[in-house]
């Protein structure tokens, strides 16, 4: 690979290859980029929830013994 880049100027190793990469590979780029903020966001939306059931179970099962208690 580094015969390839031999003797060629500067900008074409690190402006040129780069960006014809982000014209060809873009899109699949911007969808895996996509597809794992959506991923970390559900894992985020189900532990809050999850969090949130578990918080209001101890709480009403606390209270309901609590009465039992009397």
């Amino acid at each position: 690979m580094r015969e390839i880049f031999t003797g060629l100027p500067w900008w074409v190793k690190w402006i040129a290859v780069p960006v014809i990469a982000l014209v060809v590979f873009g899109g699949l780029i911007t969808s895996v980029v996509g597809f794992l903020v959506g991923l970390l966001f559900k894992v985020l939306v189900f532990v809050a929830m999850v969090g949130g059931l578990v918080y209001a179970v101890r709480k009403f099962t606390s209270r309901s013994s609590s009465r039992s208690d009397w």
